[in-house]
């Protein structure tokens, strides 16, 4: 095993390092702002967005769990309606996955809207038909504006073959679009529930970042530093996986970074591989925070980097079969001071005025009274943003009947 370099951490002082570099020693406002919300994207770099709508959108749940109960139009004026008074924060990529990233970060992925002219899966040359079937949508939106793909297939007078919950029938103007997102011609706008907008790139984003071509190099090594100061502390694949990098990608920009002194090599205890900090954070001496967490929160969504900072073992078990699945369909890690000390299947209900608990267990050595007190009082808080009156508590789980009573008093 190659020699580890640097300041030795302790797994103690990666965690609070970790959880301080995501927003979790910055404290909560009283009441959230446009302000607030940006704080929060400049801790976590992007809001990894997901389709899945049983208890709250991805998008949505970073700020709750950094902010407290906080206006979700504030997210969605930042992301889709912008204003003279208040222009796009935020602008929708690939960037984990599909996320929301600052709009002035847009131009640092020209290398990747290069390296997918032709679609994410689909590396062939367009043939004639799929070359003008491009022209045609672009002129569509030119004229339109904002459009849905079976808007613009009206217009064109495609027939959509699209069965819903299929993505490999959909529509050869969907493909087309979606190449087009991916190559940057289009952007998009989200309205009413989950449904992209398609529109010309340069419509939504500002000219002088359109018209900004960075080099891939210095992209990478921004986003590589971009990656460092999210994490706070992480190994190499944890940097690479914040922005789905490549390995050569991510090794020759943390070389770079490290010998501008930007990045520090340090080795945390118990784990095998090199791990590098961005030396501008400050460690707390404690997280005094507690927090639900969204399944694709950059806390937890490269499973082995919970697994080596946490020790836990996180699987999203939405394609599991139902008489399979361990902890439940959508399951929210809960975070108490610097540990997840527990996962709760959630769901919420609103014809019922119901927030869901249908599963709650225990991180092993936890003291379940007090992750239970605490807890209740946590999905009170969510119950309460998300509109709903009620939390009750299904049977699943070792920490079910703790809480249940919890919520109860």
């Amino acid at each position: 095993m190659a020699k580890l370099v640097g300041t030795e951490l302790s797994l103690s002082q990666a965690r609070r390092l970790a959880l301080a570099a995501q927003g979790f020693a910055d404290g909560t406002p009283a009441s959230p702002t446009r302000a607030h919300l940006k704080r929060v994207v400049g801790r976590t770099q992007l809001l990894q967005m997901d389709s899945v709508s049983v208890a709250v959108r991805a998008h949505y749940m970073p700020g709750y769990s950094r902010l407290g109960p906080y206006d979700q139009r504030i997210l969605e004026r930042a992301a889709w309606e912008p204003t003279a008074r208040a222009p796009q924060l935020l602008v929708e990529y690939w960037a984990h996955e599909a996320a929301l990233i600052p709009m002035a970060d847009w131009p640092l992925f020209r290398w990747r809207m290069r390296e997918y002219l032709h679609g994410r899966w689909w590396r062939q040359p367009d043939n004639p038909e799929r070359a003008a079937l491009r022209t045609e949508i672009a002129a569509t939106l030119a004229d339109t504006g904002p459009s849905t793909s079976g808007q613009i297939e009206d217009v064109l007078g495609h027939v959509s073959n699209h069965t819903k919950g299929a993505w490999w029938n959909r529509s050869e103007v969907k493909h087309v679009c979606e190449a087009m997102f991916a190559a940057g011609e289009l952007s998009a706008v989200r309205r009413g529930g989950f449904t992209r907008y398609y529109d010309l790139a340069e419509n939504i984003i500002p000219a002088e970042l359109f018209e900004l071509d960075v080099s891939e190099q210095d992209s990478v090594r921004r986003l590589v530093a971009n990656s460092v100061r999210a994490l706070g502390v992480g190994t190499e694949a944890d940097i690479r996986d914040y922005y789905r990098l490549s390995v050569a990608q991510t090794r020759s920009a943390l070389a770079d970074l490290v010998d501008a002194g930007t990045v520090e090599q340090v080795a945390v205890a118990g784990w095998a591989q090199q791990a590098y900090r961005d030396p501008s954070i400050t460690t707390p001496r404690a997280i005094g925070r507690s927090a639900l967490l969204s399944p694709f929160d950059p806390v937890v969504f490269f499973r082995p980097r919970a697994l080596r900072l946490f020790d836990f073992q996180y699987r999203i078990e939405i394609y599991v079969p139902e008489a399979k699945r361990v902890h439940g369909y959508y399951v929210f890690p809960y975070l108490l001071g610097d540990r997840l000390v527990a996962r709760v299947d959630i769901k919420i209900d609103r014809a019922a005025d119901t927030l869901w608990a249908k599963g709650v267990f225990a991180e092993p050595g936890v003291d379940h009274a007090a992750v239970a007190h605490s807890l209740a009082g946590d999905l009170a808080n969510m119950a309460q943003w998300q509109g709903v009156s009620r939390v009750r508590v299904g049977r699943r789980g070792d920490l079910a009947p703790l809480l249940q009573q919890a919520v109860l008093q």
